[in-house]
């Protein structure tokens, strides 16, 4: 796996100060995409233990309020057994901070057995999940008066709530 970029303070993707992690890598190429060049999934640089060790390290912070995983697409099948692993790490080591993931997959069509990306690794992805904003980003439905989403097809989904409920739960931020 590659990614694209990590950022050690954002405020843009997700609620408080995080650490953010673009991985390389999709095929939706949604028109207007701001961030074109990781739909390469050779772009930028290899992920390593190395740089799984800066994220952990980052985090380390306590205004960090958590971990988002962008891209790029983390749910491609080829992106998700390395990020597995470093959610569950995360967990591990800061089980009090959040994570947030984007994917233009979505959640309760792509994400489930027999799902476009579904893995073997899937479901623990998943659970390691807080929110999960899902659903391409669509040129057409763009409105920056959104919080931490592009257009307002996507959904910002409880990923907690929504495996307990089997069913989606959409998080208050939704509004």
């Amino acid at each position: 796996m590659n990614y694209g970029n990590i950022k050690e303070c954002d405020i843009a993707n997700g609620p408080g100060v995080r650490v953010s992690l673009f991985v390389s890598g999709c095929r939706h190429h949604c028109k207007g995409c701001f961030n074109e060049e990781t739909w390469d999934f050779q772009y930028g640089n290899p992920y390593t233990e190395e740089t799984e060790e800066t994220i952990i390290n980052l985090l380390k912070a306590g205004y960090i309020q958590g971990l988002s995983l962008l891209g790029g697409e983390p749910f491609e099948p080829e992106n998700q057994h390395e990020l597995v692993k470093l959610l569950r790490r995360v967990r591990e080591a800061y089980p009090k901070k959040d994570i947030w993931c984007y994917s233009g997959y979505l959640y309760d069509v792509d994400m489930v057995p027999g799902g476009r990306v579904y893995t073997d690794v899937t479901e623990e992805m998943l659970s390691y999940l807080d929110v999960l904003v899902d659903g391409r980003f669509v040129e057409a439905q763009k409105d920056v008066t959104l919080h931490f989403r592009g257009s307002r097809n996507q959904r910002i989904i409880d990923v907690k709530k929504s495996r307990e409920a089997n069913a989606v739960v959409l998080s208050p931020l939704n509004n």
